[in-house]
């Protein structure tokens, strides 16, 4: 997570800056920097916090980050995820499906701030950023109740890659892979089938 506001870097740039070719640094410098300042991230892409690097590179004590969280906190995919119970996966194809905004991109990290997941997690049943049914479409009248659920694609695609599998088991296994309940996704999986043009 990147708190609200606050710069980041990472190594090459460290080592840009202080003038230091990034093999050597990475040598000589790197291993101190990460026994004393945390990456913000559990990725292959280390980035640090800057004013954190600033203090440790110059002997300075090294500054907490903010311990409450704020809407405006950026979120990789796999926090992103565990907010909203899915996988990394799915977080991502949310954003590419149009359930998720397109985020943002620091030093090649896709993240996302908060307050979108959070808006996410709101209102599921709603396609884009905003929260809610659209108006009109609740209730008996809405002739797919599930419209609009990006968790139907999943189904869909389970569907697909897994012809010959019963539906509760089907069912089970996205359940404990994505979350809710068991029935909701037999009752996505049923709405899915009845979408998808039979073979």
């Amino acid at each position: 997570m990147i708190p609200r506001n606050r710069p980041v870097i990472n190594e090459r740039d460290i080592a840009k800056q202080a003038g230091v070719p990034i093999a050597t640094w990475r040598r000589q410098v790197a291993p101190g920097l990460r026994k004393h300042v945390p990456a913000l991230f559990d990725s292959r892409v280390l980035i640090y916090d800057q004013a954190q690097v600033q203090a440790h590179l110059s002997g300075r004590p090294i500054p907490e980050l903010p311990s409450q969280p704020h809407p405006d906190d950026l979120l990789d995919d796999e926090e992103a995820a565990a907010l909203l119970g899915v996988t990394p996966n799915t977080v991502r194809a949310y954003a590419t499906q149009g359930y998720l905004p397109a985020g943002t991109t620091v030093y090649s990290l896709r993240l996302w701030t908060r307050r979108s997941i959070q808006e996410r997690l709101d209102a599921p049943s709603r396609q884009g950023q905003g929260g809610g049914r659209p108006t009109g479409k609740s209730g008996p009248t809405k002739a797919h109740p599930y419209e609009g659920d990006p968790r139907l694609h999943i189904a869909a695609d389970a569907l697909t890659t897994s012809p010959g599998t019963p539906r509760t088991h089907l069912a089970a296994a996205l359940a404990a892979q994505h979350g809710s309940s068991t029935r909701t996704w037999e009752r996505l999986l049923t709405q899915a089938a009845r979408r998808t043009p039979a073979q």
